[in-house]
């Protein structure tokens, strides 16, 4: 057997050594207690998972991991990362008396069972139920201790049920700008109906309005609406996509296929009525800074004022943040797919139209379509990238300045996006680069009205690029009623804002990057929206009564796919191809009877069920509400600290700042406000874990090789007799990388693989697998078996015998150092102070002290709670390791005794005294003048001056 494995290596002459087998058999048998025993129930206050009320009454502790995704290929060693740090997090607060919730489920519906789906013909439950049972035995031997009364997965009707409930919850509500906050659509209809609020866009009464125009209305105000709007169209997946769900170069997360632009009727969420409260509250969470720059970059805030361009008695609505340099635009630009573009283009250019302008076509109609066939191609990305060679067309209208009465050309140019402000821009060339090219490009006017700070003067036609200042003055910039010249940047833009107001053609506003939440995926394996259609095409919320709306079953898994690059086909959804469940009679319960209808075939996205997944964790079999309000208060209600509520501790990867986080806080926000939950945030604190990476060995071809094959001689690497490269990156079956948790669990135990996890580097630090480094973890187990138990005889061999002093000291050492560790989820350097104790006792030689035998095993409860558990019993006890009390450090053997003083001369060292740590300057000054070889270093010498800094230093500086 291998040398470098001391768990493989048999020991018939220590039977009762700490062995690979051993361990197994420790393990397994505890995992089966713990389960029998129901020992990590955290007990509700009410409810069926109701229970001790002595534990109830203690703090509580909420800890969450993000939702698991149940992946076919398994767990590798990267995976369990967060589940472990997790783990020993909640076994530290239990033990320090905290009622603690620690669970686990499965975010189960999405595209990887659906696509396997459609491989293989088995149907996505059949899959996806087999993967969770794959993960969950895996995570089992792991010993993580959750409550499993609490698991599901989002595809359990009985959980997609509530999804849907709050759905509809966000459907039937609007938000109050005035009171901050979301409302039922009913006390919006009641002001519709008592005149004390107008209907917008009608001149008649609400009672004179049909169905479908009262619908149209209330469309307007929803939280969850269906429009007609551009989105991410994926030919490829057959699937349109959110923002956040398309790579950087305009191509599809999963799949890697090209993404255009389409004007498609799907569902949304109004999350920008929410963005202020998005962006202030973050303030008050305890997150990484990192994470909430990223969402207030997301949500992007800006200060300025929308103004009205009219064209042809109509108007181009636009937002600046610079409306002080209004004087200055001389053309305008909308987006392309920007909806105004078809009514402002006429049949024929206007007369004296610029052949630059025109792209070369005969009409605007004809350069309109041609430039908007090139646009739709593009991401968002790499519209805005900084090229030189600006494009666009004019679409042969003319708006009107509102400010000087000019007549300014408008263009469709694809620098700008319908996803920010109104998706249309009045151009500054002046003071914009991208502008300034553009009028460079297309001879338009730029008119200087910020006076250069920097020499070039005012003629622009001299200008090699724009000038942008907010320190500089407005000049040429008046009007018979309003004057900009000479003032700041802020005087003139309150100014001009003032002036907009007052003459009713602007205000000042604040926008957002934030865009609404497309909803709608062309999906099978989602959750079915509650919705149905009447022959008006109006939608109707199902009544709750009628839920959950399960998935029908079909022989069709594929949504209807594409040529990747064909921009002009539309989505085809598997759902709208079971016409015995799409159109259904049925009785919504409003007074109509049965009336035919037909349900909405496109499902929710793969999000939806991780919005709020933290509340059935609380209450998880409840049938007739989201959650009992008592149970939510108790577990995520506000409390001194944590002001808006929320999980006590979230720990997951940082790739999900903006979807999943954003999102979640959305659902949260809404369902405070319609007073279902007590915490306005879901999650308090949050951790990102770092990354565990593998080295990737690649052949001359770039095609990964299995790396547990590759040989390395003489510094380079080798697999079957070939030269490959070799790289750190990430960890996975595709790169052959993967090492599985079964394998290492196998070959030491579930105990040296957690402790070897947690002990590699900081929790946040990304750190290289080297399986070769794992033994070092099962020799400190080894070393702590070996301190309590005989290998000849299975014998306790502590004693009950008072420890000296040294060893007391080390004990209370690092029971402090320990805690502390623990608590700020330092778990590597945790374990280096326990193994520095369990070092102490191996040198010591002899039996160990009870005392500090039973110390040492709870310090190492939460980090191995297997060896522990047995440890535990194996002294004398009888009930379990996992609700003790973690030790408490005596204050007096926490500090040293003596400490180290260095006495230096001209700056070396010239003696070194032991002194006490509370020694005071003075008595530090005269100990070291009085040292015998200062006083011959000094030989007689006068001193000038002498620096202290009690009480590791002194440093003399001779006269």
């Amino acid at each position: 057997m291998s040398e470098t494995n001391p768990a493989a290596t048999p020991e018939v002459a220590a039977p009762h050594r700490y062995t690979a087998a051993l361990a197994a058999e420790i393990e397994a048998r505890w995992q089966d207690f713990w389960d029998a025993e129901g020992t990590y129930a955290a007990p509700n206050p009410s409810g069926d998972l109701a229970g001790d009320p002595e534990t109830v009454a203690r703090p509580k502790k909420f800890i969450m991991d993000m939702f698991p995704y149940p992946s076919g290929a398994g767990l590798h060693v990267g995976h369990p990362l967060g589940y472990i740090a997790t783990d020993v997090s909640a076994r530290f607060q239990r033990m320090t008396g905290h009622n603690v919730l620690h669970t686990l489920g499965f975010d189960a519906f999405g595209l990887p069972a659906e696509q396997y789906a459609v491989q293989t013909g088995t149907h996505p439950r059949v899959s996806t139920e087999a993967n969770i049972a794959n993960m969950k035995a895996q995570l089992r031997r792991l010993g993580l201790g959750h409550d499993r009364r609490r698991s599901f997965a989002t595809i359990d009707p009985d959980y997609y049920k509530w999804t849907q409930w709050i759905f509809l919850q966000i459907f039937n509500s609007w938000y109050d700008d005035e009171a901050g906050r979301a409302r039922p659509v009913t006390e919006l209809i009641a002001g519709f109906e008592s005149g004390e609020r107008p209907v917008p866009g009608h001149t008649r009464a609400w009672s004179e309005l049909s169905e479908a125009e009262r619908a149209d209305v209330l469309g307007g105000f929803r939280l969850a609406y269906a429009s007609e709007a551009p989105v991410n169209w994926c030919p490829g997946l057959g699937t349109v996509l959110a923002n956040e769900e398309v790579t950087a170069d305009g191509r599809s997360e999963r799949g890697n296929f090209p993404v255009f632009k389409a004007r498609l009727r799907q569902w949304n969420m109004r999350i920008t009525a929410y963005a202020d409260r998005l962006l202030s509250d973050l303030d008050a969470l305890d997150w990484p800074e990192a994470i909430k720059l990223q969402q207030r970059n997301w949500i992007g805030r800006s200060e300025g004022a929308r103004v009205d361009f009219p064209v042809d008695g109509e108007n181009i609505t636009v937002f600046t943040t610079r409306p002080d340099t209004l004087f200055g635009a001389t053309y305008m630009v909308l987006a392309p797919e920007h909806p105004l573009v078809e009514k402002f283009t006429p049949a024929a250019w206007p007369e004296g139209t610029h052949d630059v302008w025109t792209g070369g076509h005969a009409t605007p109609a004809e350069a309109v379509a041609a430039y908007r066939a090139q646009a739709v191609s593009k991401s968002d990305v790499e519209r805005q990238a900084e090229a030189k060679d600006k494009t666009g067309v004019f679409i042969g209208s003319y708006a009107t300045n509102p400010v000087n009465g000019e007549q300014v050309p408008v263009f469709i140019a694809d620098y700008v996006l319908m996803g920010y402000g109104t998706g249309a821009i009045m151009a500054v060339p002046a003071g914009d680069q991208r502008d300034f090219e553009f009028a460079r490009a297309f001879e338009l006017p730029i008119r200087c009205i910020v006076e250069p700070t920097d020499g070039r003067g005012t003629d622009t036609s001299t200008w090699e690029d724009a000038f942008s200042s907010y320190e500089a003055k407005i000049i040429d910039s008046s009007n018979d009623e309003v004057s900009l010249d000479g003032l700041g940047v802020a005087e003139a833009k309150a100014r001009i804002t003032e002036w907009l107001e007052r003459r009713g053609i602007g205000e000042g506003t604040v926008n957002f990057r934030l865009r609404d939440w497309l909803f709608s995926r062309q999906r099978y394996w989602g959750e079915p929206f509650p919705i149905v259609y009447d022959e008006d095409g109006t939608a109707h919320a199902l009544p709750e009564s009628m839920l959950p709306l399960e998935l029908p079953e079909v022989d069709d898994y594929s949504p209807r796919t594409f040529d990747p690059d064909d921009a002009d086909t539309r989505p085809e959804t598997p759902l709208s191809r079971n016409e015995d469940w799409v159109n259904v009679t049925l009785d919504l319960g409003d007074g109509r009877g049965p009336r035919a209808y037909r349900r909405e075939t496109n499902t929710m996205p793969n999000w939806a069920g991780s919005c709020w997944y933290e509340l059935r964790y609380l209450d998880p079999h409840n049938s007739e509400k989201l959650v009992d309000p008592e149970i939510e208060q108790y577990w995520m209600g506000p409390r001194e600290g944590m002001p808006h509520g929320g999980v006590d501790l979230y720990v997951g990867g940082a790739e999900h700042a903006v979807l999943h986080l954003l999102y979640a806080r959305f659902w949260s926000k809404v369902l405070y406000d319609l007073g279902h939950v007590s915490s306005a945030e879901p999650f308090h604190k949050l951790f990102n874990q770092g990354m565990i990476q593998a080295y990737v060995y690649r052949d001359s071809r770039g095609i990964a090789v299995p790396a547990a094959e590759v040989e390395e001689r003489e510094g380079a690497y080798h697999y079957q007799g070939e030269k490959v490269s070799r790289l750190l990156g990430k960890m996975g079956k595709s790169l052959k990388n993967a090492v599985t948790p079964d394998e290492i669990c196998a070959e030491y135990g579930a105990d040296t693989l957690r402790l070897y996890e947690m002990a590699m580097g900081p929790l946040d630090v990304s750190r290289p697998w080297d399986t070769r480094a794992v033994v070092g973890q099962f020799r400190l187990l080894q070393r702590l078996w070996r301190n309590i138990v005989d290998e000849n005889t299975g014998e306790v061999t502590v004693v009950d015998a008072e420890p000296g002093e040294d060893t007391l000291r080390a004990l209370h050492k690092a029971i402090d150092g320990v805690r502390q560790d623990l608590e700020g989820l330092r778990f590597n350097t945790a374990i280096a102070k326990v193994t520095e104790l369990n070092n102490h006792l191996t040198k010591q030689g002899g039996p160990v002290p009870r005392q500090v035998a039973e110390a040492l095993v709870l310090l190492v409860a939460p980090l191995a709670p297997h060896i522990a558990e047995e440890l535990w019993r194996t002294l004398g006890h009888t009930d379990s390791v996992v609700h003790q009390d973690f030790p408490v450090a005596d204050p007096a053997y926490v500090v040293d005794e003596t400490v180290t003083c260095v006495v230096q001369i001209k700056g070396k060292v010239k003696a070194r005294l032991e002194v006490s740590p509370s020694i005071s300057e003075e008595e530090l000054e005269k100990a070291a003048l009085a040292d015998e070889k200062v006083v011959a270093a000094l030989d007689g010498a006068g001193i000038r001056k002498v620096i202290v800094r009690a009480p590791k230093l002194v440093n003399i500086v001779p006269a």
